[in-house]
């Protein structure tokens, strides 16, 4: 019996071994090119590492403490706001607590709003410790988007309101600040004798929608535009967070106000490369900071969803070549390294296997800074490959809206 035995289990290994002879011929040339693409992928991520403007690091932030000044420039924040009524009121308190030491007047432009986002705004005015002017926005005008025609009329308004104030502050109906926010943001761009200075306002990253994609939105945007690239002067890469965007005056009224970017979907960093491009060459500063808060409430998928496909397509120019080049340069970047992982028992390969891990790692590495700013456990940084699948999702979404004639759409409002 037990030769027996003995003679079934050689019979079984040498069926095996032939079974396995013949499915792994085929595949070798498949092998090859995972080799390949997994092998580029590694190489992209060692390059994202260790030369791309140190990106990864989220380091680029607004000091605590700047040195005081002799005496604060006037300052006018103009805030467009379309159905902003869950937010307009703590967001108006939060400029109204502040504490920056000069002339500080507000200008809220009421885009068209239908939940009485106005009626709150002037409620907040009457009685206000600062001056606060509620205009409603004209009938948008053909070639211009929502947000950068209610801001030109906000200019205008301000122009008769606060001609004396040598700083304007772009900012959103969703934005708060901490008390000692604009102080520094000034005194930056005073002792730095910047141009513009605009922080990215920490999102809302609760819920599982919320941690899963909002880290990675940051961390993209800071891979497209490299912080400390976009803050030297010298280097052509130029961007800037909508949200808050603090910018002299007579700059912007040199450059004929927003007129030259008013059909710009992704406005702000169509701003940044209109301020950096005047020569002399200007400064933008760009930071991430825990002073600036959005209250939109992104625990929901569709809220991300939205953000994201609103211009998705139009970064890429609107390309289909473009939008199938990003698509396979994502899945690359982002998806071969952990598939590599995955799929070992099917190509037995340790060098596939082993270079799927190191890229994985390196772009965890990478993730990690990201992920501490936004207060997240570390272990979340291996999802990095989900986040970026999802995106990918969205990014084909927000083509689809395009090719339906939908494309850009926000509040009620599309841009084709």
């Amino acid at each position: 019996m037990l030769v027996l035995n003995v003679q079934l289990a050689q019979r079984s290994l040498l069926r095996w071994q032939r079974s396995r002879t013949t499915w792994r011929r085929p595949l070798q040339p498949m092998t090859q090119i995972a080799l390949a693409f997994v092998t580029v992928s590694f190489l992209a991520w060692l390059y994202l590492l260790m030369f791309h403007g140190r990106f990864w690091r989220a380091d680029q932030r607004l000091e605590e403490a700047l040195q005081a000044l002799e005496q604060w420039p006037a300052l006018v924040a103009i805030i467009p706001a379309r159905n902003e009524a869950d937010t307009i009121g703590s967001v108006i308190a939060s400029h109204l607590a502040s504490t920056y030491g000069g002339d500080y007047s507000i200008v809220l432009v009421d885009d068209h709003s239908h939940d009485g986002t106005a009626h709150i705004a002037e409620n907040l005015a009457q009685g206000s410790v600062r001056p606060i002017t509620v205009t409603r926005a004209p009938d948008l005008e053909t070639g211009w988007t929502g947000k950068l025609w209610a801001l030109q009329h906000g200019l205008a308004v301000a122009a008769r309101k606060a001609p004396a104030a040598r700083f304007v502050l772009l900012t959103d109906a969703d934005i708060v600040y901490t008390p000692d926010t604009l102080s520094r943001l000034v005194g930056k761009a005073e002792q730095d004798d910047l141009t513009a200075v605009s922080l990215m306002a920490k999102l809302d990253s609760r819920g599982l929608w919320g941690s899963l994609l909002i880290p990675a939105f940051v961390f993209f945007f800071q891979k497209l535009y490299p912080f400390p690239r976009v803050n030297q002067p010298d280097n052509p890469a130029a961007a800037a967070a909508g949200g808050c965007v603090l910018v002299r005056r007579s700059v912007l009224t040199e450059l004929g106000g927003l007129e030259a970017i008013k059909g710009e979907l992704i406005d702000d960093c169509a701003l940044a490369r209109l301020l950096k491009a005047r020569p002399p060459v200007c400064k933008i500063w760009l930071g991430l900071s825990n002073d600036v808060t959005s209250l939109r409430d992104n625990r929901a998928l569709a809220s991300i969803w939205a953000m994201v496909t609103r211009t998705a397509y139009t970064q890429l120019n609107r390309s289909s070549a473009l939008l199938l080049g990003t698509i396979f340069a994502m899945a690359v970047l982002y998806l071969a390294g952990p598939i590599a992982v995955f799929t070992l028992p099917l190509h037995a390969s340790a060098a596939i296997a082993g270079l799927g891990a190191a890229a994985w790692v390196a772009m965890a590495v990478t993730y990690l800074p990201t992920l501490s700013f936004y207060g997240k456990p570390s272990l979340l940084a291996l999802t990095l490959p989900l986040s970026a699948a999802v995106y990918v999702l969205m990014t084909l979404a927000s083509a689809l809206q395009h090719w339906r004639g939908r494309g850009g759409t926000w509040k009620g409002r599309s841009y084709s």
